[in-house]
């Protein structure tokens, strides 16, 4: 999203989080820019059985956790290390400051924000509506479509997900998701090859 040398320039700072490390926690104030340098990050919730929800999942050049710096409320979630990640921080008055100078990153972070309210808004409507066959491919179009590394949209994505992973995005069951992944294969929808899932 921002490059590291509009970074370096506002001072922000590369930090180290280890695998199930929290960032911030549900109800925390927010202070930071966060932005993937390495590793991967998921935003969460937990209701009061414990059960896992995951709002998403951001890799390398990836941020997340923006709306609280613009709208000055408490996060809605937490943020974790799925693995060993370094993460720029940029403390939120700098990165406001680096908005105001660069209008084309702020555009950017326009359509990003955009494109994150139609995937939950497509979300909500899969879960409170939708089979778990139809949330699976919904969920694995999302993430094809918008994973950078995919060239085209007829080629093979491998999808870089756990089936609890997929459990915890869409509301089901792992057991659930195993057994829709499944008929999904023998339908065509996607392939399996060495217990990875590609769409």
């Amino acid at each position: 999203m921002i490059s590291k040398d509009i970074l370096l320039e506002a001072e922000a700072v590369l930090k180290e989080y280890k695998r199930g490390e929290q960032l911030f926690k549900e109800g925390d104030t927010p202070r930071y820019y966060y932005q993937v340098y390495s590793g991967e990050i998921k935003m969460n919730n937990h209701n009061d059985d414990g059960k896992e929800y995951i709002q998403g999942i951001f890799d390398s050049g990836k941020s997340f956790g923006e709306p609280p710096l613009f709208a000055d409320f408490k996060y809605p979630a937490n943020a974790e290390a799925i693995t060993d990640a370094r993460i720029w921080l940029l403390p939120k008055d700098k990165f406001l400051k680096v908005l105001e100078k660069n209008p084309l990153i702020h555009h950017k972070f326009t359509s990003t924000l955009a494109l994150r309210l139609y995937y939950k808004a497509m979300m909500v409507s899969e879960i409170s509506t939708q089979e778990p066959e139809h949330r699976i491919l919904r969920i694995l179009d999302y993430f094809k479509k918008n994973n950078q590394n995919t060239t085209t949209a007829s080629s093979l994505y491998k999808i870089e997900l756990t089936r609890q992973q997929l459990a915890d995005l869409t509301g089901l069951r792992v057991e659930t998701v195993i057994r829709a992944v499944k008929k999904l294969e023998q339908k065509g929808e996607l392939l399996i090859k060495d217990r990875k899932i590609y769409r």
